[in-house]
């Protein structure tokens, strides 16, 4: 075991320069050996922002070339499964950014491969780690509140520049520029980008499998999804309301709530505030105490970090595949039935399908 966890980032656009390789360098714990980009200019300005001496034009290359534990892959949502594959058939750990893949048998393929190569699969949605969600999960699988019957949840935030294709978003290095209107690059729009969050923090507290899908999807004069509302039928009978909108009418601001409710009680969290509140029968409301301390949820927040510490055995996989690839199946499904006007579409068949 060495003393620092050898990483390397694939992807050096806007998110990586933003939060991944930052992080990583202030991590005391981790090396950042190399980053690669396929495009040389991009990956040029990574460099010399960040101060990386070893770059790659090609990921085999670099895998085959450099001695690492781990990989943070951050590039377009289409690339996802190709990439992440790769990394795990070399015996890496890998933190690959959501949505996990755009079709739910890549999602399963590398869940089935990470178990395979016994390396964790870790996908970067940053809302499992705080302290009131690990507290959550806690509550709801230690069956205290009996079985899940009914769940809304809203996510809705301004990615609307985003989604036109717009340059007035910047970063430290690179802006997004026109990934998020494509199609080809990001699969959908505020579906594939934002409401895979507030799916993925479902699935991680429920435990839950999505069993059909209906849905609708409003593109408001957009080359992609901006508005999108989905009914979703569980395997336990559970139903649950899931929406939102990437347009907040340009100002600023979040909207996060997700509610659970159960034969028993109920939780409610409001994500933007941090405020979680449990419900009891016959009880007075009471707030969601955290199962960890506020410095180790706020440590592992940065889903990097916990890719380190799995590779130095500090700790377990805080935003598991499996989390990942129920999100991915439930949009898949969604995708599919707005494509057909709400027509209800089983995860089942996501298997059979082209």
């Amino acid at each position: 075991m060495t003393d620092k966890a050898q990483i390397a980032v694939i992807g050096t656009g806007w998110w990586s320069t933003y939060t991944h390789i930052p992080g990583l360098q202030n991590n005391q714990d981790a090396a950042l050996v190399a980053i690669c980009d396929r495009d040389a200019a991009r990956l040029d300005a990574a460099a010399e922002a960040y101060h990386i001496e070893q770059t790659y034009t090609d990921h085999r290359a670099m895998l085959t070339q450099e001695a690492l534990d781990g990989v943070v892959i951050a590039t377009n949502h289409a690339s996802h499964f190709a990439l992440a594959r790769d990394c795990l058939e070399n015996g890496l750990h890998v933190l690959l950014e959501k949505p996990m893949t755009l079709f739910a048998r890549e999602a399963l393929e590398l869940v089935e491969l990470a178990r395979a190569q016994q390396r964790q699969l870790v996908v970067g949605y940053p809302y499992n780690y705080l302290p009131y969600a690990v507290r959550s999960q806690a509550i709801i699988l230690s069956g205290e509140l009996g079985q899940i019957q009914f769940i809304n949840c809203v996510f809705c935030s301004n990615i609307i520049s985003l989604l036109r294709g717009e340059h007035n978003v910047s970063g430290p290095v690179h802006g997004p520029g026109k990934v998020y209107s494509n199609s080809t690059l990001s699969g959908g729009g505020h579906g594939h980008l934002q409401m895979t969050h507030p799916l993925g923090l479902l699935y991680f507290i429920t435990g839950l499998r999505a069993r059909r899908v209906s849905a609708m999807m409003h593109k408001h004069g957009l080359a992609l999804d901006l508005v999108d509302a989905m009914t979703v039928e569980f395997e336990n009978g559970a139903l649950a309301s899931i929406g939102g909108t990437g347009n907040l009418g340009d100002g600023g601001g979040r909207k996060f709530d997700l509610q659970i409710f159960c034969e028993n009680g109920s939780l409610d969290l409001d994500v933007c505030t941090g405020q979680a509140i449990i419900y009891r029968a016959e009880q007075p409301p009471a707030p969601i105490e955290p199962a960890i301390s506020e410095a180790d949820g706020y440590r592992r927040f940065h889903p990097a970090n916990n890719l380190v510490d799995i590779i130095l055995g500090r700790a377990e996989n805080g935003s598991p595949a499996d989390v990942g690839w129920r999100a991915v199946e439930t949009l898949d499904a969604a995708y599919r039935s707005a494509r057909q006007e709400g027509l209800p579409i089983s995860t089942a068949l996501l298997y059979k399908m082209g």
